[in-house]
């Protein structure tokens, strides 16, 4: 029987008070006394990525900002990430345009990429390897990213934590009705035709696909879309390195958006590696047994808010026999070489479908030709139902006058 290490004991307890909601508030007090003792102004500090275009719609609105707040900006040019940061770079030119169009578009802001800007700007310059290094020692990798008193905010997405802050500190100059770009997805919906249904790309390593998970369950019930559960494996597992400022914010921001969503988080034990392999060496059993979807929020919950080790049998017990599996048959699953080789080859096919979608990360999600990256962009998935249900509904009543 696998026995708990020492870093399986201790990674919950610390995990659960780095990650606390308590903790980043007091920092954020301890950060404010600090600028205050040293009379230093509110500055934003913008890493401005020029043929990035997430880095060109922040810039768009950063005006909206600053009229709407007592601020002052200081934008650095950066070169483009390293392969390490972004390695899948062509994937994410591709996607980001597309992805970034949507946002515009859903939040309607007058915007447009300007290739101008990005080919002018593109050469790399040492003022701009300066600024990457600076950016790197604050604690971020990517453009489109805002520096503000020891937190990070990328991309007009996460300004509403930056909003919530600011109004906190009394900075709005005018009445306070809510971020400029609030986030709104898990709506309700006309209930759904007989039939469909949506992939869902995950990893049990995820952090962000465990706030996913807590949620499309219930939401897909409610309107009555079935989810295709598509599980692959983590990145780091498949020999693709992930530089510890990525860790470290991707981290510090899951905290945040989970709160946001009202879904538990933070007493984590990374299931990195053998924790993953057994997790996943069960998945065929529970669709098998019509359970998939409770393990997945079992486990998930199990490692994410819980701080379950999963690569022991106590834990994974206690993951198996929520979702109302049968822990006896499971150990004997887990013992079997064959079902090895079964759940890895469902892995590695959903990996090339999700790469056929022109997606690399997960959680991602899919509606017939739609595809989406991100706990946070559900809202895409959202809106093509919605569009192909009205289209449904309006083709019915043409043919029916």
């Amino acid at each position: 029987m696998a026995l708990r290490s020492l870093k399986s004991w201790l990674m919950p307890i610390i995990s659960k008070r780095l990650l606390s909601r308590e903790r980043l508030l007091l920092k954020r007090q301890s950060a404010e006394r600090k600028r205050s003792a040293q009379n230093r102004p509110h500055v934003l500090h913008f890493f401005h990525q020029p043929g990035d275009p997430y880095s060109q719609l922040l810039a768009s609105v950063l005006p909206k900002l600053l009229e709407k707040y007592k601020l002052q900006l200081e934008t650095h040019l950066i070169n483009a990430p390293s392969d390490s940061a972004v390695p899948e770079r062509e994937r994410l030119q591709v996607y980001s345009l597309l992805d970034a169009e949507r946002l515009a578009a859903h939040y309607q802001i007058a915007w447009t990429f300007d290739k101008a800007e990005a080919l002018q700007n593109a050469s790399p310059t040492p003022e701009k390897a300066r600024n990457n290094e600076r950016q790197k020692k604050w604690g971020h990798y990517l453009g489109a990213t805002i520096y503000y008193e020891g937190e990070w905010y990328w991309g007009i997405d996460r300004l509403h934590h930056l909003e919530e802050r600011l109004n906190a500190l009394g900075l709005c100059q005018v009445p306070y009705l809510g971020p400029l770009f609030p986030p709104v997805q898990y709506q309700a919906l006309e209930h759904a035709p007989q039939g469909t249904h949506i992939d869902f790309f995950f990893s049990l390593r995820s952090p962000y696909s465990a706030i996913s998970a807590a949620k499309v369950f219930e939401w897909a019930h409610q309107v009555g879309v079935q989810v295709n559960l598509r599980y692959v494996l983590p990145m780091a597992m498949r020999g693709l390195p992930v530089p510890a400022e990525k860790r470290k914010y991707i981290s510090q921001d899951a905290a945040r958006e989970a709160f946001v969503q009202g879904v538990p988080f933070g007493c984590i034990n990374d299931p990195l590696g053998h924790p993953t392999e057994r997790g996943l060496a069960l998945m065929p059993f529970a669709e098998m047994h019509n359970a998939a979807e409770d393990y997945v929020k079992s486990f998930m919950q199990g490692v994410w808010s819980e701080g379950l080790d999963a690569g022991t049998d106590a834990h994974l017990q206690i993951i198996v026999e929520r979702a109302g599996l049968s822990w006896s048959a499971a150990k004997d699953i887990l013992k079997s070489q064959s079902n090895d080789t079964h759940w890895r080859a469902i892995a590695e096919q959903n990996r090339q479908a999700l790469f056929s979608l022109g997606l690399w990360g997960v959680p991602s999600f899919r509606f017939e030709n739609t595809a989406a990256w991100g706990q946070d962009r559900f809202w895409v998935i959202e809106k093509a139902l919605h569009d192909q249900f009205n289209s449904d509904t309006s083709t019915s009543s043409s043919a029916s006058t």
